[in-house]
Formats: C-alpha cells, structure tokens, sequence
C-alpha cells in the first residue's frame, strides 16, 4: 500500500494531545475584525480548543499519522 498523504491545511492548523483529542485556535482573530474587539474579547480568543464530537472524525481522516 503507498502512504496516504497529510491533508496540508489540517497539518497547519490541528495538533492531536496525548489522550487523542484535537487541538484548535479560535477562529475571529485575524484583519479588521481584531482590532474592533475588546479586551475581554482578545483574552478569550487567545485561548486553545478542541475539535467538536461531530468534525472529529473528519479531522482525523485529514490527518492519517497523527
């Protein structure tokens, strides 16, 4: 079997944690929209998340070694 290749956006932008779930940045924080926001707001925004249940399998097939 030839390997399967890394989907190249999804390499960029997802990290899998030791447990198996995947982590993501928030989105909303590039151009225009970052500099109307508060404070509070960036605070928030500067934070990790996780893949929902929903997407996560598609994550994954994105993402065959991880």
């Amino acid at each position: 079997m030839p390997k399967m290749k890394t989907h190249s956006g999804a390499k960029k932008r997802f990290r899998v944690t030791k447990n198996g779930k995947i982590k993501r940045s928030a989105a909303f924080r590039r151009h225009h929209a970052w500099a109307k926001a508060s404070a509070s707001q960036k605070l928030q925004l500067r934070k990790n998340r996780y893949v929902s249940d929903a997407d996560h399998a598609q994550v994954i097939r994105m993402l065959p070694y991880a």
